[in-house]
């Protein structure tokens, strides 16, 4: 039988622009509300892994326990597995896999973690159901997902909601969820968790390499040739359109008052 997958293509693509945007992540920076429930030995999966830098840092946290990292793209699983024997971290262990068809058994894990993956499964239901049958009862589900309605730019000229509601256009069109960071409480409680814990937070991009950054991972994939083609086929944008803002972006990023962050809700359940 052929396993017909609830997980779609990912919004934002798997090119060098978007894999240098996980590529900057860790426990300390992305996870923080989650750091004080890793202890020594604890089993812990990292579903919806890409290539495998956050993954690495939680393993590093709970080491010697184990690190089971997922994700559905090969090719980051292999880049994955690359880092973690540079790094010597053979308590990372990667598998090619599906969130809403997990290859452990069940009752396996002690803590479940998930960093922007909701958001871009269609079947809510079926990736929470999911998690919850490979945690141990008392295991922890901990998910970040981002707010893209409260992300912000200062100042603004007119590019940052214009910007958000592409991004949120092309996602809602790829059966995505851009504001599940403030629905996933409701998600999660109508999984059957309990004692969930809810908490915000911003990623901030203030100094100027990172607002360098920002404007190549955001606008230069956002804005990209092909991403300007599938919005203009979906109707949510114009090729005019794209090279107003890529100007307005370029004046914005001269300004010494330039800053950015984006939002994100963050929530801690159990599984009873």
């Amino acid at each position: 039988m052929v396993h017909q997958t609830a997980t779609p293509d990912y919004t934002r693509g798997f090119s060098e622009v978007a894999i240098s945007s996980s590529l900057r992540r860790t426990a300390d920076s992305n996870a923080a509300y989650l750091l004080p429930y890793l202890v020594a030995g604890l089993r812990v999966l990292d579903f919806g892994c890409g290539p495998g830098s956050m993954s690495l840092s939680l393993a590093e946290h709970i080491a010697p326990g184990e690190l089971h990292g997922v994700d559905m793209k090969g090719s980051l699983i292999e880049m994955a597995r690359s880092k973690a024997r540079d790094a010597g971290r053979d308590n990372a262990i990667f598998h090619v896999g599906d969130v809403t068809a997990l290859p452990f058994e069940d009752n396996y894990f002690d803590i479940a973690h998930g960093h922007n993956i909701l958001m871009h499964v269609p079947d809510t239901k079926a990736a929470l159901g999911e998690v919850k049958r490979v945690l141990k009862p008392g295991g922890i589900i901990a998910c970040r997902e981002m707010i893209c309605g409260s992300s912000f730019a200062n100042p603004d000229l007119k590019i940052a909601k214009r910007l958000w509601e592409l991004f949120e256009d092309l996602m809602a069109a790829n059966d995505g969820h851009p504001q599940m960071g403030k629905e996933m409480k409701t998600h999660i409680l109508e999984a059957g968790f309990r004692d969930i814990r809810m908490s915000a937070s911003f990623t901030i991009y203030d100094s100027p390499e990172e607002i360098l950054f920002l404007r190549r991972n955001t606008l230069d994939w956002l804005l990209s040739p092909d991403t300007v083609d599938a919005a203009v086929k979906y109707g949510a944008w114009t090729e005019e359109m794209s090279a107003e803002v890529l100007a307005i972006a370029d004046e914005w990023m001269e300004r010494p008052d330039a800053f950015a962050g984006t939002a994100y809700g963050e929530a801690i359940a159990v599984k009873p």
